[in-house]
């Protein structure tokens, strides 16, 4: 395995702000306002997927953005205004095909993820209600909105979310390319499978090259 790391970044923008990115596999969702990326305009609740050097220019309410970023090696800041939520290492072969996907999770009030694992690791941020995350035996961790964490898929996760109010999150995940389209869970015990009490958003779904490790 070679030495990568996933980013979140929070970005906020003053009206017509603008910053410049270089080149990196990275997906970001508009929280709120909109932004325009290359000529694309990207709006509250919608995200963009990019893999060149690209600027990104607030629209006149300015725009609050989650920057996900993979890249190999050490950690370079964000640029300016940047702030990061969670920066984690990731475990990727460069001799592999993967892709990046970007979705959101919502569960119904009282909604629960059974003790599951993926076919990749991510990073989550949370963007309503609240959800207890339970990693292998580890005491559960209660996630509250604006809160980020990663999960490798390795460990068993069983998590809940809140009875009073629906829950939702934002999640970037770098995955094998050959499940494009398919669903990254693996149920501890497969008889979970056809307990689905949660839906998802897929809106980002896209093969990727590895950054050069060296």
């Amino acid at each position: 395995m070679d030495r990568y790391a996933l980013a979140l970044y929070e970005v906020r923008l003053a009206p017509s702000g603008k910053m410049e990115w270089q080149a990196a596999p990275r997906v970001l969702y508009v929280v709120g306002g909109d932004v325009d990326i290359g000529g694309a305009g990207v709006v509250t609740g919608a995200a963009w997927h990019g893999t060149e050097a690209c600027s990104i220019t607030a629209g006149p309410r300015g725009a609050t953005v989650l920057w996900y970023e993979l890249r190999a090696g050490g950690s370079p800041g964000p640029g300016a205004g940047g702030t990061v939520l969670h920066d984690h290492a990731i475990a990727l072969d460069s001799r592999q095909l993967y892709l990046m996907r970007c979705d959101r999770v919502d569960f119904a009030p009282g909604g629960e993820a059974l003790p599951h694992g993926h076919r990749g690791g991510g990073i989550r941020w949370l963007l309503e209600g609240a959800l207890e995350v339970r990693v292998g035996n580890q005491p559960g961790r209660l996630m509250k909105p604006g809160d980020a964490w990663f999960e490798s898929g390795v460990e068993p996760v069983h998590a809940i979310a809140s009875r009073e109010a629906p829950t939702s999150f934002i999640r970037v995940s770098i995955l094998p390319r050959e499940i494009k389209g398919r669903s990254s869970i693996v149920y501890v015990d497969p008889a979970h499978a056809s307990v689905k009490p949660r839906s998802y958003t897929v809106y980002v779904d896209e093969g990727i090259e590895l950054p050069d490790p060296r």
